[in-house]
């Protein structure tokens, strides 16, 4: 039974997709969605040095986008919304893993600098690696 919805989100078209088909599998399946934002930090440090401006940036656009997925999520659903940072495949990974994820969805692209040939290169490390079904929305 799929109770523990986890859905990935960055903001990207994709992503949103995910949410809509989550949010419509959390109410045939009477199952809580747990929304998660990784902020990419690994991929911003190649800047050189991370200021304070720019982390307080990056989550100030991660609470946008969890703000508004879980705006679309209808009431009597059961929802919580996440925000961490790190690789975004590992975050999700050691996520589901902690937290008895029955079932991933997410969007088979995100706004990743960097895109894989079929599915982006964090969608399809996660589907090779995760210990829980895993639904990639195209």
């Amino acid at each position: 039974m799929v109770k523990e919805i986890l859905v990935p989100v960055d903001g990207s078209e994709g992503s949103d997709r995910a949410v809509a088909q989550a949010i419509s599998m959390a109410e045939i399946c009477d199952a809580k969605l747990n929304f998660l934002y990784v902020a990419n930090i690994n991929q911003l440090a190649i800047n050189a040095c991370l200021s304070d401006a720019i982390l307080e940036a990056v989550t100030k656009a991660g609470n946008v986008i969890l703000d508004r997925a879980m705006d679309l999520v209808p009431s009597g659903i059961e929802k919580e919304a996440f925000s961490e940072t790190g690789s975004p495949a590992v975050v999700i990974l050691d996520f589901a893993a902690s937290n008895d994820i029955d079932l991933i969805v997410m969007g088979s692209r995100g706004l990743g600098l960097v895109k894989g040939v079929l599915l982006g290169s964090v969608s399809q490390y996660i589907v090779e690696q995760a210990k829980c079904p895993v639904l990639v929305v195209k």
